[in-house]
């Protein structure tokens, strides 16, 4: 008995194309078609940050213009006021600018000039208190110290330009004069051993400096200073008190 031949696969009918096989690399999407398919899900959302970062760029330049505007109406006003009336309307106006500092200097200045102490002493407080720190700090720390003279608190000044004088921190012209008024204090008294005392500061300080040269001349304006007295020591270090002493 014949064995009957083994049937080929049936083909779909109507159907002869030929299958051929693809490179994976092929369907794999391109660097371009990824950029399409994120800019397609999330373009919107891009341009509204973009938009949000050129609106805070742009409010930070106008916010700065303002600024810098402002700044430039202070420096004109404060340049516009030559009086004592417009300075005191000025530092009224700006009391937190540091030239409403420098003009509270200004009026403390002219009122220790006309010897109204009390205004001076007010002005320079007012003057610590905008400025807080910096060499105009230590002009009117200076200028309260000579205004306290100026009131008859000379106790008080001698304390605060001592603490000056001091003051590694404050600037050395600044302190270089509060030593030559201590000198010239001392001077006033007759005191020939503080205005030694204070002059040698001065010369550690600032040897060359115009202060040190003035308290220079008044040193030599007044005798030296008494040497100490010194008690009856034999060389044998016993004291020996004479008859009659």
């Amino acid at each position: 008995m014949t064995t009957p031949a083994t049937p080929s696969a049936p083909q779909s009918a109507g159907d002869d194309r030929k299958l051929v096989a693809v490179d994976a690399s092929y369907l794999a999407p391109s660097f371009e078609d990824k950029l399409n398919i994120f800019w397609t899900k999330n373009g919107t959302a891009v341009l509204a940050l973009c938009g949000l970062v050129a609106v805070g760029i742009l409010a930070n330049g106008a916010w700065g213009y303002l600024q810098a505007q402002k700044e430039l109406e202070v420096q004109k006003a404060y340049a516009a006021a030559t009086t004592s009336d417009q300075l005191k309307s000025f530092a009224a106006a700006h009391a937190d600018h540091s030239l409403a500092g420098i003009a509270q200097l200004r009026l403390a200045d002219e009122a220790y000039t006309a010897g109204k102490s009390a205004d001076a002493l007010a002005g320079y407080d007012k003057v610590v208190a905008i400025l807080k720190t910096g060499p105009l700090v230590a002009r009117a720390q200076l200028g309260r110290a000579l205004a306290k003279v100026q009131a008859g608190k000379g106790t008080e000044a001698i304390t605060d330009l001592r603490q000056l004088v001091s003051a590694a921190a404050q600037p050395k012209g600044a302190r270089a004069e509060a030593a030559y008024h201590l000198t010239s204090l001392a001077a006033e008294a007759a005191n020939a051993a503080d205005v030694q005392k204070y002059s040698d500061q001065l010369m550690q300080l600032d040897p060359s400096g115009p202060w040190t040269q003035r308290a220079l001349m008044l040193r030599a304006s007044l005798p030296a200073a008494p040497a100490p007295a010194k008690a009856d020591v034999p060389a044998g270090g016993v004291q020996i008190t004479l008859p009659g002493k």
